[in-house]
């Protein structure tokens, strides 16, 4: 059996980044990790984007291979002797297929949920309009940007950097186990946001801990192109 386990393309990565006291993130860190930090802050992103031409084991999935995300996640490192793993937890991941929520629960034990979504996005010469939508409580919620049609690397030091740059994910199993996984990727382009409109009824998606940055304006918000990934198989436990 091949040991990668997801293949699959990210497009259009939206990202709003909030810096938020590390004390709300505790309860939800995973054993063996610490918070990463940028300039001193912790920060937890609202995250959408396209998932597309999934395949599971390079088995394409037929009538559920294109979708949207829209996840919430903050940022953590593992310290080794060999070196720092950076890396990411997630709180939620929303998508809008019930059965890729339930594999992914199934399967790895993630915190996925099936709601309905959808998206926009327009591009013209030099620029492009990215909504993506997700329905909670009878209510359309949305992120959305305007941007720059022209992509350029990411500049060294950069916030950019530091919210992409994270390859790993780690799961919380309970208060004792966690799972190490890693994502690759190339080093993503990026474009410039012009503009945002946020739209989150962060209560009813994330719960109570998470319902103050409903009237907290992010930090910043930045779009990534995106690539083909690959998620292995193999879980490592720490």
């Amino acid at each position: 059996m091949t040991d990668t386990f997801l293949s699959a393309r990210w497009e259009d990565l939206v990202m709003a980044n909030y810096a938020v006291d590390p004390a709300i993130l505790q309860p939800y860190l995973p054993k063996g990790v610490e918070l990463d930090t940028f300039r001193d802050n912790a920060y937890i992103s609202l995250v959408g984007f396209m998932f597309k031409q999934t395949s599971l084991f390079h088995i394409p999935i037929p009538f559920l291979g294109t979708f949207e995300e829209i996840n919430l996640r903050f940022y953590v490192k593992r310290v080794e002797a060999e070196g720092v793993k950076r890396g990411v937890v997630f709180i939620n991941e929303t998508v809008p297929f019930k059965a890729v929520a339930w594999l992914a629960n199934r399967l790895y034990k993630e915190h996925y949920m099936a709601i309905p979504t959808k998206n926009t996005i327009t591009r013209t010469g030099t620029a492009k309009q990215i909504r993506y939508e997700w329905k909670i409580n009878k209510a359309w919620n949305h992120l959305a940007v305007n941007a720059a049609a022209e992509k350029a690397p990411m500049l060294p030091g950069s916030i950019e950097e530091f919210i992409f740059e994270h390859y790993y994910g780690y799961t919380r199993i309970d208060a004792q186990s966690t799972q190490e996984y890693k994502v690759n990727h190339p080093r993503w382009l990026v474009n410039t946001v012009n503009g945002y409109d946020i739209h989150c009824d962060f209560r009813a998606m994330y719960g109570d801990s998470f319902a103050f940055l409903q009237h907290q304006p992010p930090d910043s918000v930045i779009l990534a192109e995106g690539s083909p990934v690959t998620v292995k198989w193999k879980r490592t436990d720490i």
